[in-house]
């Protein structure tokens, strides 16, 4: 029977390029099996994470860093003052800046922000945002076009941006971003596609994009990823994971 091959470790490469693994993953506000959560989190060994729904309120720094904790991370940025968007990172990382933004409030809808970073692993630098985009359509391509906003003003040339994006890649929004960026699942699909499994259609709206000139090396959820049990990936939250290797090229 065939396997998925793994996806490629964490390096830095000898022309100051590196390869490093970002997760992007819904945590539904740690109601779940935090246990499973960090067994998934662990076994993908990433050097970034970027999560949606993480705590926000009584105590949400506290459940936030011991999420951290459980699986050798340390908090980056976001949060509550995000809106629920945040990133971990490794301690490869060197941390050159963090902002947290919280976008235009409509009416009747939940508030939503983005999580941002730029950092470095060897002599690469890039750019890192977290969202969790809006239900509503209107609101969504608007919060779609202020994501490519952000990523363009951060003065980088490389970007990763990913999230629980409430949309299928035919969606108008989705398809704003993919007009502009690599989704990283079709660029180099790797392990399973659907993110969402509670019920039917099973789909895919939790992705990873990069900027031109960011090698994706295989993306997807790491269904076979050592360590990574169905019964951890149910347990955890309500969506799946997606994992992606990707390779920076030097600053």
């Amino acid at each position: 029977m065939a396997t998925t091959p793994l996806l490629p470790d964490s390096r830095t490469e000898s022309d100051g390029s590196a390869v490093i693994r970002v997760l992007s993953y819904n945590i539904r506000s740690l109601r779940d099996d935090t246990d499973a959560l960090a067994r998934v989190i662990t076994a993908c060994a990433p050097d970034l994470v970027l999560l949606q729904e993480a705590p926000r309120f009584f105590r949400w720094r506290k459940k936030l860093a011991r999420l951290a904790s459980e699986t050798g991370l340390v908090i980056l940025s976001g949060g509550a003052t995000a809106a629920g968007p945040a990133i971990l990172c490794s301690l490869r990382a060197t941390v050159e800046r963090t902002e947290d933004v919280l976008l235009p409030l409509t009416p009747g809808q939940h508030r939503r922000g983005f999580a941002t970073a730029v950092v470095r692993f060897g002599g690469a630098r890039i750019g890192v945002l977290s969202c969790h985009l809006s239900l509503e359509k209107g609101e969504r391509y608007e919060q779609g076009g202020m994501l490519l906003d952000r990523l363009a003003g951060m003065g980088v040339e490389h970007a990763v941006a990913g999230g629980d994006f409430n949309e299928r890649p035919g969606g108008r929004t989705f398809r704003r971003l993919a007009e502009s960026l690599t989704d990283c699942w079709t660029a180099a699909p790797w392990g399973g596609e659907h993110t969402w499994v509670r019920d039917e259609p099973q789909r895919r709206i939790d992705a990873l994009f990069v900027t031109k000139g960011v090698e994706v090396l295989g993306c997807g959820v790491p269904l076979e990823q050592p360590g990574v049990s169905a019964a951890d990936l149910r347990a955890a939250t309500d969506h799946l994971p997606v994992l992606a290797a990707l390779r920076i090229p030097a600053a």
